[in-house]
């Protein structure tokens, strides 16, 4: 988590406080359930949905100072996103996240429902205490809302060759980016600004989300199982065709028709021999620009926010994302 946060000394110790805070609502008796808990909160990503919203609670002349408040809202955003990996790892099967064994690998699927379940009821809980009677209580259920069915709509397009980018883009906006869009959108809000800011924050972090979600995507063709810390080509194998994949097959459906067409039963050579040729035709660089293009709106539209300190660390921090290998 420090490492892509550390030249931001003002969000670090936030950071670690939501970690904290985290760790202090989930709590058992039960030192079985306990240990489950702790793994729950113990693992660390990169923390980019709370680091957004506090740097954009930053924003103008007279930032909130009301940090209880912050860490809690922060905490919100993490657990919500910790609470869908939890349960995209069941649907997925997967073994590792985070180089570390994912809580259905370790517990049993069956736990891990529960787990990510329990996630959601921390998560409501400080939605309570942090915005019961604000507009951000409705905003909140409609992101979940937009998060859930974007994941189901990629469950429903799994093996389905005839998706198009725009189809891709759809799903990404719910699964992926409504988080990013929420985040900097109550950054906005704690931090006083207008609601036409506001809305700008928005789109900065729909933007971001989108283009984080390529990049993560294109990871998957690019890097090592070691250096990404969970098994690459793992969407592939599962069906999930995402942008690298998508560019190469509509301009060369018939190299990967008999390969694809097998689904369920595809081998592991048969995966890998997809992924060489969607390096080959020119796949990843198709995605890298289209993530590019998702940046550069991020960015043209952050020259629009009150200039600050957190205006110009809200521009450093979606420039490091646009470069990531993480």
């Amino acid at each position: 988590m420090l490492e892509i946060w550390k030249h931001y000394p003002t969000v670090v110790p936030k950071l670690q406080a939501v970690t904290q805070l985290i760790s202090e609502r989930l709590q058992s008796d039960n030192t079985d359930i306990q240990e489950l808990l702790n793994a729950c909160a113990n693992d660390q990503g990169k923390m980019l949905r709370p680091g957004l919203f506090l740097l954009f609670a930053e924003l103008g002349e007279h930032p909130s100072q009301d940090n209880e408040q912050l860490i809690k809202v922060a905490a919100t955003l993490e657990i919500l996103h910790k609470a869908t990996l939890i349960h995209d790892d069941i649907i997925d099967d997967s073994p590792l996240r985070h180089g570390e064994i994912t809580i259905q690998s370790k517990y049993g699927k069956d736990v891990a429902v529960y787990a990510g379940d329990l996630l959601f009821t921390v998560f409501f809980e400080l939605l309570s205490e942090t915005m019961n009677g604000t507009s951000l209580m409705h905003y909140n259920a409609t992101a979940m809302q937009k998060l859930l069915i974007g994941e189901l709509s990629q469950m429903h397009a799994r093996y389905f060759r005839a998706q198009t980018i725009t189809d891709y883009l759809h799903n990404v906006k719910g699964k992926t980016a409504e988080l990013f869009k929420l985040a900097c959108l109550e950054g906005a809000y704690f931090s006083k600004q207008s609601p036409e800011i506001q809305e700008i924050a928005a789109q900065i972090g729909e933007n971001i989300g989108i283009a984080f979600q390529i990049f993560d995507d294109i990871l998957d063709y690019t890097s090592t199982s070691g250096t990404l810390k969970k098994p690459v080509l793992e969407d592939l194998a599962e069906g999930v065709y995402t942008s690298p994949l998508l560019f190469s097959y509509a301009e060369h459906p018939q190299d990967f028709d008999n390969l694809l067409q097998k689904e369920r039963q595809v081998t592991a050579v048969e995966v890998k021999k997809v992924g060489q040729l969607v390096r080959k035709y020119g796949g990843v660089q198709k995605a890298t620009q289209l993530a590019h293009n998702y940046t550069k709106r991020a960015l043209l539209l952050i020259t629009e926010l009150p200039a600050s300190p957190a205006q110009k660390q809200i521009k450093k921090i979606t420039e490091i994302m646009s470069k990531r290998s993480f």
